[in-house]
């Protein structure tokens, strides 16, 4: 096939729109850092990466790995409201991070609004081939592109964007998140020859290692971990950190607990690469009490660090993926990692107490990964979500009552939400198209929590004292 432009490929992978507006998934309010003022300082060995040894391909990997998900942006010269990646920031992120031993970079397609793969070939073409691991996804999410040749296409252009002529891990890309996982599983992937087609390329060596990346249907992780004599899979990408390891449910009734997906892959010994340690962040902006408790069990370590060195504590954990917006993101990460210093027993069972009392609050399992953007109506989804989120986290959503301070309270909360989300994309404006649930990894019911979110504002604005 033809090369084709850049628009009518981002079209055709279901990002039609998204070239034009920039790259607002790349925002700092994003980063799979830490929180300002949580972090730990010192200075990071460059020597000391704990590395991990897949028993699947001998490649020895870092067990940080750098996910090219929130990469940094800055605005476009001469165009108002449009952003675009800034190539400097990330080389330098990238150098940096080498420098100190990762050598693992995970991107999409479908990351950045469409511009990840190209960013991450221009940062790391600079470096010899064989130092880096570079893994990314076939993202056919439009049914458009479920055809073979549209789902060819997606891998070709990989190859283009990356600068390379090889992939070294390559994923069947979210699997298991529509309405029926199965039937789409078939569609964008069985059906269509492309997953033989995929075996075959690694046969050729175009692919070194093949997996899947899992969200949602426990049924597809446990059907393709059946045929896993037919399909070899060399590693599987699942999402795990302390909440999920026992309270994904809890959090989102369709999730599945990390510990029964991290020990179906130890029963294969399938090496695991993970995703959303911190849950898009949300592990490091931890409520102030629960900040406390981590802070008097190890004051020299950031929030973030305790989910880092849970998920690095299991063996057969690969590489953990962290999307870092800013420096000070990977260096506290590297800290984590330089080396690992895993958790005791104590350790653990003290996280799973910490991960019963944030279970119990009222927060939307937001990750903040933007799938579910743009919206075809403006509304700023994830931004509500991580407002709604770190209000409540705080102990700010004012809830009525006779108490003095309830008036300026609310006061506080309404203004703050006008400052965080223009008033033409707040969530008044949700018409319950649901056309964003079926992207959504996690799932959610976007538009009952949208509508949920637009009563308790509209409630407080109607208060008599307001």
């Amino acid at each position: 096939m033809a090369d084709i432009s850049r628009r009518d490929f981002l079209k055709t992978l279901g990002l039609a729109g998204l070239a034009t507006v920039g790259i607002a998934s790349c925002t700092g309010k994003k980063e799979e850092g830490t929180s300002t003022g949580h972090q730990a300082q010192g200075a990071i060995p460059k020597d000391q990466m704990q590395m991990r040894t897949s028993p699947t391909s001998g490649d020895k990997v870092s067990l940080l790995g750098y996910g090219m998900m929130r990469l940094p942006h800055h605005p476009v010269p001469g165009k108002e409201d449009e952003e675009e990646i800034d190539q400097e920031a990330v080389n330098r992120l990238v150098d940096y991070a080498i420098e100190h031993g990762v050598n693992y970079f995970d991107t999409s397609p479908a990351y950045c609004r469409g511009f990840s793969e190209r960013s991450t070939g221009i940062a790391l073409k600079r470096y010899p081939r064989e130092k880096v691991f570079i893994a990314t996804k076939l993202s056919n999410f439009n049914s458009a592109t479920w055809s073979r040749e549209g789902s060819l296409e997606i891998y070709r252009n990989s190859f283009r964007e990356l600068q390379t002529d090889y992939i070294d891990y390559m994923l069947l890309h979210a699997v298991g998140t529509g309405r029926d996982g199965m039937e789409e599983l078939h569609k964008r992937y069985i059906d269509n020859g492309i997953l033989d087609f995929l075996m075959e390329e690694r046969k050729k060596g175009r692919i070194r290692n093949l997996g899947f990346s899992f969200h949602g249907d426990v049924k597809v992780f446990d059907y393709l971990l059946e045929q896993h004599d037919k399909y070899r899979w060399d590693f599987v990408q699942i999402q795990l950190n302390y909440l999920d390891w026992q309270h994904a449910k809890a959090t989102n009734p369709n999730n599945v607990d990390a510990e029964y997906l991290y020990a179906e892959l130890q029963k294969r010994n399938i090496p695991a690469v993970i995703m959303e340690p911190l849950l898009g962040g949300r592990l490091a902006r931890v409520p102030d009490y629960i900040v406390a408790r981590l802070k008097q069990r190890e004051p020299e370590r950031s929030v973030a660090s305790w989910a880092f060195r849970f998920a690095g504590t299991f063996p057969g954990v690969l590489t953990v993926l962290s999307g870092m917006t800013l420096l000070e993101h990977l260096q506290d990460n590297l800290r984590s990692y330089c080396p690992l210093s895993p958790l005791s027993d104590e350790d653990m069972a003290f996280l799973q107490e910490v991960a019963g009392e944030i279970a119990g609050l009222d927060t939307v399992p937001c990750n903040e990964c933007d799938y579910c953007m743009p919206c075809p109506y403006g509304i700023d989804i994830p931004g509500i979500f991580h407002h709604y989120n770190k209000c409540l986290n705080e102990g700010n959503i004012p809830h009525e009552t006779q108490d003095a301070n309830y008036r300026k309270a609310r006061r506080a909360y309404l203004v703050s939400y006008d400052r965080a989300i223009p008033k033409v994309r707040q969530a008044d404006h949700c018409i319950g198209c649901s056309q964003c649930v079926s992207h959504c990894p996690q799932r959610i019911k976007i538009p009952r929590e949208l509508h949920r979110i637009s009563a308790l504002i509209e409630q407080m604005r109607q208060h008599p004292e307001w």
